[in-house]
């Protein structure tokens, strides 16, 4: 039997209230017809709010979409009052991680997919594939697991995995045949092996994103044109300039050590040459500023959220933190560390570059779904707008997979992928928590 819908499971863990007045799951699944109606919508095809409209859901699609006063649901619809509310698409976490089953057994990966589900993140993007990602991505296709939309990267390509020119052009080819969304790039590719890596790759028609490895530096990447850098990688390491005579693989977690080293006059042409490019970024800011921060692993743990965690992985978090603050940590250049990538970030947006909302869950101190919210914040306190915001987690991912207006808009035939807020997001971004 297929599990109930995502649409019908959004309903029941984001508006608890619809739940009161309406029929149960069950219903909401097998209803041919649904209706929001007198409701606020956030099409996101643009930086507006509709004031009450009607929007009609029939087979998982969005057929129609209006004023309230124009458009009337069917009688056989399932209507739903949305007076007050605000109807906006899902988001997506596009630094994703997801578990593989182990000894058989599953949980850990439904709980995680539950998890971003139930604070309204309906596509996720996989960075770290396996062979059993393919399957589940097409069973969350088909509806058969609650789950997200998924997109998934191949297997690690780092220097240990493709240590050779030969070993590149195999992997890259393979995984295009494994029929992989994309390849995810990780630290440690000698310079020689990436190229035959870049080359394989647009030869067989795979894009590659992630980590940029030292031996290539981010002006090379960006050359390249990598399909999203993410985490800002290599970056802050751009800006150092060659006087400063650094060894390039002392830069340590992102870049920190070389924190005073940076010069902020070279912001600018690393901003025009990622535009030129047409790289997208995935900042995962919230990341480092969480593992970057003062608090203590202790305090950090505390959080209400870090419960959906098993002890575990709380513990090996704790240790993480608790290495970086025995390891000549400074809370000033912590902060400096910060206010050069947001610099980066605000310059990158007011650019043009695209912006693809990503946090990196579960990592270090990033619960799936929570963490989501983490980032929108740390990009709100970047100077960015909360409408920028939005659409680096609506809109842009569908730009991004060349699936424009097909997911990530609230606009007739688009995917009903659809969370419903008490407030405007627009106002005050931290409503997406509630």
């Amino acid at each position: 039997m297929k599990s109930p819908s995502l649409f019908g499971l959004l309903i029941a863990i984001t508006v608890p209230f619809v739940l009161k007045a309406q029929p149960n799951i069950v219903d909401l699944q097998s209803a041919e017809e649904i209706a929001f109606v007198n409701v606020n919508v956030l099409p996101m095809t643009g930086n507006q709010v509709l004031s009450n409209q009607t929007v009609i859901i029939k087979n998982g699609k969005i057929t129609q979409i209006g004023s309230s006063k124009s458009i009337k649901a069917s009688k056989k619809a399932l209507k739903i009052n949305g007076k007050s509310k605000y109807l906006m698409p899902g988001l997506s976490e596009m630094h994703a991680h997801i578990p593989i089953p182990q000894n058989n057994d599953n949980s850990n990966v439904r709980e995680t997919l539950f998890l971003y589900l139930s604070n309204g993140v309906t596509v996720i993007r996989g960075m770290l594939g396996n062979p059993y990602h393919l399957t589940l991505r097409e069973q969350a296709a088909k509806g058969e697991v609650l789950s997200p939309r998924i997109f998934t990267s191949s297997p690690s390509l780092n220097g240990n995995t493709v240590p050779t020119k030969e070993e590149a052009r195999t992997k890259v080819t393979q995984y295009q045949k494994d029929g992989y969304d994309f390849l995810k790039i990780h630290p440690g590719i000698q310079l020689d092996v990436f190229e035959e890596l870049v080359k394989t790759a647009r030869e067989v028609g795979i894009t590659f994103s992630g980590h940029v490895p030292v031996a290539v530096g981010v002006r090379r990447a960006i050359d390249f044109k990598y399909a999203s850098i993410d985490h800002l990688d290599g970056y802050v390491e751009g800006l150092v300039p060659a006087s400063a005579n650094v060894d390039p693989n002392t830069g340590g977690l992102f870049g920190f050590n070389f924190t005073d080293q940076t010069d902020a006059n070279l912001i600018p042409e690393l901003i025009q040459k990622t535009k030129e490019k047409g790289v997208w970024i995935v900042p995962t800011q919230a990341l480092l500023e969480r593992w970057t921060s003062p608090k203590s692993g202790e305090e950090i743990v505390e959080e209400p959220e870090m419960q959906y965690m098993n002890p575990g992985v709380r513990f090996q978090w704790r240790g993480s933190k608790q290495q970086i603050l025995d390891n000549n940590y400074s809370a000033e250049k912590a902060k400096r560390f910060i206010d050069i990538r947001r610099k980066l970030l605000k310059g990158m947006a007011d650019s043009g570059i695209g912006l693809l909302l990503g946090s990196d869950a579960p990592q270090v101190y990033n619960v799936p779904g929570f963490s989501i919210q983490h980032e929108m914040k740390g990009m709100v306190d970047a100077g960015i707008s909360n409408y920028e915001v939005l659409q680096s987690g609506t809109a842009n991912p569908a730009k991004f997979f060349g699936m424009e207006n097909q997911f990530g808009v609230v606009k007739e035939g688009a995917a009903a992928e659809l969370i419903l807020l008490d407030a405007n997001p627009l106002e005050d971004i931290e409503i997406l928590k509630n």
